[in-house]
């Protein structure tokens, strides 16, 4: 059995060195035992119950899945830690003590700008979902392959964690784009490109994400459908755009469509896709950033580096206050940090090189997973000349009302630019959504041309 060598400057935990010496090759046997630890050792989701040695990283204990007392969505979501003070704070001055935690990207901020800090606070692992995400991960899992490739899945009935213990580093990749968001999610949401004088444009838009296996009628090989409506800046005001997510992307590539107002009809827009510029971003994101990676993986080779200790975005409430305004959220060369909440957590590393012969931005992607909910927290991006070029960091909250660990924003950083992109704050929204039934015909070109109305 040949195992693959990890970097050696990330530190792995026990359970990341007996699966990368019982699972580097594919086996039966080893699976359906490692299966069999869901909800004992293992959390159900796949990750290590267990806490660390040093106690920084507590063990996980159900996290958080009902409402703290008093939440009112009109008012923001309570937070549950907010009379905690920092453990430390980590800046330019200190950054070398504590970079066995850090990401490049996060360094480099640092580097550039001497206002750039990372407050890190006690460690809470929060995330929890509906009892139905557990019972099929554990049902299903022996049973899901990929497909040709890696370019899709199949034999998925329910399953929103398809590798709750994963050997390949697009597995993980797969677990964070079929992660659960409540089943479906309604989310009215504000987006800012941030220049380098500190102007920003606002945009706004609703989104409808819902999960086919949420769905009564979904088509076959379907995973999620996706309609956007922008509402602001008022140029833009009454474009939509309409995705339906295959499974099997082999078998069927993304479907999208686009409504223009201006030209009043419904257009097949297969270049909502992979490098193409995304909506409203000034040129600050790829369709394929947003939510820190979506869509077909198949322009890269998915290397799992193994799992470390990190400090990331999480539990981050405060960033989902109401009583927060946008002005007071966004500064001149970055997001103001002291409202930005910082963890130690375990989190999966996987490295995304571009196949020789393909086409993309990006040649290189370093994608830093949480271990709990298989979130993307952290990717750091690089040109084609292998420089960093774009870091983006996503505030993980516990929506505990769903429950389902998501984001209250994300940012992308342009290192080259000296610009960044704010997208999903909500602050000054409507409460977000969860939950809600959908059919099919939901997300149908007819109900497009609706929304554009």
């Amino acid at each position: 059995m040949k195992v693959k060598k990890t970097e050696s400057r990330l530190s792995f935990t026990i359970l990341g060195l007996i699966l990368g010496s019982i699972l580097g090759s594919i086996g039966a046997p080893a699976l359906a035992q490692d299966y069999s630890k869901l909800g004992s050792t293992l959390t159900p989701m796949g990750a290590e119950k267990a806490g660390n040695a040093s106690g920084t990283i507590p063990s996980w204990e159900g996290g958080l899945d009902k409402p703290v007392a008093g939440f009112n969505p009109a008012k923001g979501y309570l937070d549950p830690f907010a009379s905690e003070k920092p453990t430390v704070t980590i800046t330019a001055a200190n950054m070398e003590q504590h970079k066995d935690k850090l990401a490049p990207g996060q360094m480099e901020m640092m580097k550039r700008y001497p206002t750039f800090k990372m407050n890190v606070y006690p460690s809470h692992r929060t995330a929890a979902y509906r009892p139905d995400v557990y019972k099929y991960a554990k049902e299903e899992a022996a049973n899901i392959k990929l497909a040709a490739g890696g370019n899709g899945l199949q034999n998925l009935k329910k399953s929103t964690v398809p590798f709750p213990v994963p050997t390949e580093g697009v597995q993980v990749i797969w677990n964070h784009i079929m992660r659960d968001l409540g089943g479906s999610i309604i989310r009215e949401s504000a987006d800012f490109p941030v220049q380098t004088n500190g102007v920003y444009t606002l945009g706004k838009r609703k989104e409808s994400i819902a999960s086919a296996a949420f769905l009564s009628d979904p088509e076959p090989n379907r995973n999620f459908y996706y309609m956007s409506v922008t509402t602001a800046p008022a140029n833009a005001a009454g474009e939509v755009i309409l995705v339906h997510e295959p499974l099997d992307q082999v078998a069927e590539p993304r479907l999208a469509w686009q409504y223009n107002p201006g030209q009043r009809r419904v257009i097949r827009a297969p270049e909502i896709a992979y490098d193409s510029p995304g909506t409203g971003a000034d040129g600050l994101r790829t369709n394929d950033d947003f939510n820190g990676f979506n869509g077909a993986p198949d322009r890269y080779t998915w290397k799992l580096v193994g799992k470390k200790e990190m400090y990331v975005a999480y539990n981050n409430y405060k960033m989902t206050s109401k009583d927060l305004k946008y002005s007071q959220i966004l500064g001149q060369s970055h997001v103001n940090q002291d409202l930005v909440r910082y963890e130690p957590h375990r989190v999966w590393v996987v490295e995304a090189n571009l196949k020789p012969g393909a086409r993309h931005i990006y040649s290189k992607r370093v994608f830093y997973i949480d271990e709990d909910s298989w979130t993307i927290l952290h990717a750091d991006q690089y040109d084609s000349r292998g420089g960093l070029w774009r870091v983006r960091e996503v505030y993980g909250v516990q929506f505990y009302n769903a429950p389902a660990f998501a984001q209250a924003g994300e940012v992308m950083y342009d290192l080259q630019a000296r610009r960044y992109l704010v997208n999903a704050l909500t602050n000054e929204e409507k409460p977000v959504e969860f939950g809600k039934k959908f059919a099919a015909a939901d997300f149908s070109t007819s109900a497009l041309r609706r929304m554009g109305r």
